[in-house]
């Protein structure tokens, strides 16, 4: 959790994949301060993690950043799992984000929240299509998603 250190959260939590790339966002107040953060791993090593900050965001909009930083990393012939605890993000990228892009990023209930930051996600998506990005189920107690929720909280420490 948040209040975790990165080596308490490799000690408590053993469960949940062991490999792939696991992305989140925070945000403190909505809007507020709020950071990003993914780490990448193979068979339970890190081979990268980044995190950053934004001091005026909301949520939503760092579950994106985390998700733009992690494609961004990839190699565009990578063949892995991108996971995220954000439903929102998922399916945006998975179910939504084609059909508003043929009808020029629009959707028929109104403008589309992030725009940029959607359309950088999804074209980052199209890029490397051997990615899979998937939900996964927030502080269930896997191991590499909960070191990505304190990726992106670990600016709050630093204030």
């Amino acid at each position: 959790m948040a209040d975790e250190t990165l080596e308490e959260v490799l000690a408590r939590y053993s469960a949940g994949p062991k490999t792939g790339v696991f992305t989140d966002g925070s945000c403190e107040g909505n809007p507020g301060p709020g950071g990003w953060g993914f780490v990448w791993v193979e068979n339970d090593q890190v081979l990268l993690e980044r995190s950053g900050h934004d001091p005026a965001t909301t949520n939503n909009r760092m579950e994106l950043q985390a998700l733009i930083e992690a494609y961004r990393a990839l190699p565009r012939d990578a063949e892995l799992t991108i996971h995220s605890d954000s439903q929102l993000c998922v399916n945006t990228v998975n179910q939504w984000a084609a059909g508003w892009e043929k009808r020029g990023w629009k959707r028929k209930s109104g403008p589309i929240a992030n725009l940029g930051q959607v359309k950088e996600l999804y074209a980052l998506a199209l890029d490397r299509p051997r990615v899979t990005l998937q939900w996964i189920k927030a502080h269930d107690g896997s191991k590499w998603n909960e070191y990505a929720d304190v990726l992106a909280s670990s600016w709050l420490r630093g204030r």
